[in-house]
């Protein structure tokens, strides 16, 4: 691995960059994107069990805003009747929403920037092809460029055109290495993000009905 870095010249360090980047942002999507974390299957009714007579203490709130994302929307609305408990029906669904809204910009966190890397991968690719595509004509001497025209190949230094090639072909390479597993990566991570927030929605709709057969 290392020779072919070296052979693809400076251009490739751009590239290796951008590549470890991705494997960052792809591991901790896959940490932080947990259903665990996220919306455990039986939390939405545990919370509706748990407040089906009155309002939890501020104790318990707090340990459900601290169990997930779920947790942590569901929570606000406990907290706003324990703050209120003659607040609006439209002032829980707003209280809800707010907090949605932060945890959706949580989930959405990284997935632009590896967006980015999958869009920036291929043209840095570029970048070094042409780079080597210069290397490889300047390897040319004039008269070399001439005897090429009259069809007599001449090549000035063959080893910088071998190199020119390297840099043209690696650097194209890697580029696409980089960039088809950060898109495949980031439209998975996307449409998980999607099913999460509708299932966050679901949830908020279906507590904020619950919740308004609690107020006094």
């Amino acid at each position: 691995m290392l020779s072919i870095i070296q052979a693809a010249g400076w251009p490739i360090w751009p590239l290796v960059a951008a590549s470890i980047v991705a494997l960052a942002l792809v591991i901790e999507r896959f940490a932080s994107l947990k259903t665990a974390r996220i919306a455990p299957p039986r939390l939405l009714d545990e919370a509706i069990s748990v407040s089906r007579t009155s309002v939890p203490t501020p104790d318990v709130v707090t340990q459900l805003e601290q169990n997930s994302a779920l947790g942590e929307i569901l929570a606000s609305g406990l907290r706003a009747l324990n703050i209120d408990p003659r607040c609006s029906e439209a002032d829980l669904r707003a209280t809800l929403e707010g907090a949605g809204r932060a945890v959706a910009h949580r989930l959405e966190k990284y997935l632009s920037a590896l967006a980015t890397i999958a869009s920036a991968a291929p043209l840095l690719g570029l970048l070094g092809t042409v780079i080597g595509m210069i290397e490889i004509f300047g390897s040319q001497s004039p008269g070399g460029l001439g005897s090429a025209v009259g069809g007599a190949a001449g090549v000035g230094n063959p080893a910088q055109l071998a190199h020119g090639i390297a840099v043209a072909l690696y650097n194209t390479a890697f580029g696409l290495i980089i960039a088809i597993p950060s898109l495949i990566f980031w439209r998975y991570f996307r449409g998980r993000v999607d099913e999460y927030l509708l299932t966050l929605e679901l949830a908020a709709e279906r507590f904020v009905r619950h919740l308004a057969t609690l107020r006094r």
